[in-house]
């Protein structure tokens, strides 16, 4: 079995990383960049950070700051519109996973035009002319090393999952001192959505070794750190190790894939608005003692590069572990479910074939250890609304 990797052509990590934006500009040929960001960044003063790194290296810059939370077409459309009215030679994202995903989708919708649906999966999306560097604000996501985006059909309200080389960032900067002004749910709820990519992307069918080595030392550095950046926000030690993790997480998964959680998350992003990585955290558990059946073993090692046992567990052991840890994780943290979080009850449930199908067209159940029909979707579904 033979495995193609694909990551960006440059990485700059670390505290302060931020300020080598200027030399990445100049090693890719960005003369004229675009800054995609969103009113978060604008407020926080991370975009005023930004446009002073570049002004004192003299590169001209324009901002466009409208992205969505839950980007959609129409947005995407919108800021393609701004990029053809400009005269810009390359993106610049910044923000959490909304304004990178929607920078990618910028570049390949800028470069081959048409509608955001006709790169939707199961299309390979493999070129643009237009060069990408993320600049990720929450450690989480991933996105600034992944060949995916997802970006909402603002017709359908379907997530549209889009995948390629194309919508690979050519370079990340991944400074943790942005995490620093991250809130407390949002840590919470992007430290449990990249520790789901580090576990989807070992357990996945398409795992590799060169997969395999990145999930387990991300799931160690976020089980180890997620409750410190949470209880503990100015922890520099452990905001490092979450956005190490996080990175390494979404390489693990660009190359992997994602599994079921994903594939059952995004349903419910789209059609009740909840943010991706909370959506993640509340089916986490149920999907996970749903899949391990069928990759017990691998479910344990898991458990045992987390920290939750040691190597003399028995492989029952370490998944019943495994398990019971991912729920006091989510307890801890105060993960809603989805009756808690304030969905209603006879919305929730006139929705679950829709989200069953949504899930099954993403193509990312067929990933799972254990793939699931659409009635075993539904029956998840059901039973993750009334959690806790």
């Amino acid at each position: 079995m033979t495995a193609q990797i694909h990551l960006p052509a440059a990485i700059q990590i670390g505290g302060g990383a931020v300020a080598d934006l200027p030399i990445l500009l100049r090693r890719f040929g960005i003369q004229r960049p675009l800054v995609i960001t969103d009113p978060a960044m604008v407020a926080l003063g991370h975009v005023e950070r930004l446009m002073a790194i570049l002004a004192d290296a003299g590169c001209p810059v324009s901002v466009f700051d409208a992205t969505e939370q839950e980007p959609s077409s129409a947005s995407i459309d919108h800021a393609v519109d701004y990029w053809r009215d400009g005269d810009f030679d390359g993106l610049v994202a910044l923000g959490g996973g909304s304004p990178i995903d929607s920078a990618k989708a910028i570049a390949v919708l800028a470069h081959h035009g048409g509608r955001m649906r006709d790169y939707a999966v199961p299309r390979d999306v493999e070129h643009t002319d237009i060069p990408v560097i993320a600049i990720p604000t929450t450690a989480g996501t991933g996105s600034e090393a992944t060949r995916f985006t997802v970006i909402t059909d603002s017709d359908s309200q379907e997530k549209m999952l889009c995948r390629g080389s194309a919508f690979l960032p050519r370079a990340a900067i991944v400074d943790y001192e942005f995490t620093l002004t991250a809130p407390a749910r949002l840590t919470a709820d992007t430290g449990i959505d990249a520790l789901t990519h580090a576990i989807e992307a070992y357990v996945s069918r398409r795992a590799s070794p060169f997969t395999d080595d990145l999930a387990l030392a991300a799931m160690g550095h976020i089980a180890a750190n997620l409750d410190r950046v949470c209880s503990r926000p100015d922890d520099r030690e452990a905001r490092a190790a979450m956005m190490l993790g996080a990175t390494q997480a979404g390489m693990a998964f660009s190359n992997a894939s994602v599994c079921l959680v994903h594939g059952m998350s995004r349903p419910v992003g789209a059609l009740f608005h909840v943010p991706h990585g909370l959506s993640n955290a509340m089916l986490l558990p149920a999907i996970t003692r749903y899949s391990a059946s069928a990759a017990p073993e691998r479910y344990a090692r898991c458990c045992l590069a987390m920290g939750w046992c040691d190597a003399s567990t028995s492989v029952d052991e370490a998944v019943a572990r495994l398990l019971a840890g991912l729920l006091a994780l989510n307890e801890r943290l105060e993960v809603p479910g989805p009756k808690a979080y304030g969905i209603e009850r006879d919305a929730w449930f006139s929705q679950l074939d829709e989200m069953a199908k949504q899930a099954e067209v993403s193509g990312s159940p067929a990933n799972n250890p254990r793939i699931p029909t659409r009635s075993e979707m539904v029956a998840l579904y059901t039973e993750v609304w009334g959690n806790a």
